[in-house]
């Protein structure tokens, strides 16, 4: 059995109960050592087999894994931040596939959602915005022409942007052409929970002198919009005067 394990966006203690288990049980452990908390490790049990798969391709990682199994082994192939984003998941399980090789996903919390933490802020804002749009810019992963910042931001909506720290002068132009003002607000979070988090609130306009001033070019999480801002509506969720299944209103 093969699991792919969330290990989550940078705290050790973020990572779920059913992740840490499966790190404990484990026989051999693959983890991407440039973005994984190595204290994860910590709880792999003596004689566990380890890999750093930063150093490896994907025929090694595929292979590494056929090898455990032909083994009779567990393997863990643990993840940065939740499998679903950004995770090159798809090109492993597809391979296992073709392998006859069984495998299970557990998820683990983004690294936007430790952003957002860090922010202590709320992505969803009544009068504010209720959607959330999740990207990056280009880079040598192309992104589809229907999907570019300028398109995403004609909504002014909430964005959560991942992989481009070090492109933070042009981000900040296409945001701008597509339709946010200079002065809304922005926030540049690195290595959100971990013990070197930084949390550097500016603005559309700002967000490449931020980065600049502050030496951030990678493994950073960009969030735009006015959420970040101080103005929005309470919601009816609590409000007395909203009637509900488990509440009557009052006056």
């Amino acid at each position: 059995m093969v699991d792919f394990v969330g290990a989550g966006c940078g705290a050790a203690d973020l990572i779920t109960v059913r992740g840490m288990r499966l790190i404990q049980s484990a026989d051999v452990i693959i983890y991407a050592g440039s973005l994984v908390n190595p204290e994860l490790l910590g709880f792999a049990k003596e004689g566990c087999e380890i890999h750093n798969s930063a150093e490896m391709s994907l025929e090694e990682i595929i292979d590494t894994i056929q090898k455990a199994e032909h083994g009779g082994k567990h393997t863990v192939r643990l993840q940065t931040g939740d499998l679903s984003l950004y995770g090159a998941l798809r090109e492993q399980t597809d391979r296992l596939d073709e392998l006859g090789i069984e495998h299970r996903v557990t998820p683990g919390v983004s690294s936007m959602f430790g952003a957002a933490s860090s922010l202590k802020a709320e992505y969803t804002l009544p009068s504010v915005s209720q959607s959330l749009i999740i990207t990056r810019m280009a880079g040598r992963t192309e992104v589809p022409e229907r999907e570019s910042i300028e398109s995403f931001a004609a909504h002014g909506a909430t964005m959560v942007i991942f992989l481009s720290a070090g492109m933070t002068s042009e981000l900040s132009e296409r945001l701008i052409n597509g339709g946010y003002a200079p002065e809304t607000p922005a926030a540049i979070v690195y290595k959100a929970t971990w013990p070197d988090e930084r949390v550097l609130r500016c603005t559309v306009g700002t967000l490449h002198e931020t980065a600049d001033i502050c030496g951030i070019k990678k493994t950073a999480l960009i969030i735009v919009g006015n959420v970040l801002g101080s103005d929005y509506e309470l919601s009816k969720l609590y409000d007395k005067t909203f009637e509900t299944e488990f509440r009557k209103a009052t006056k």
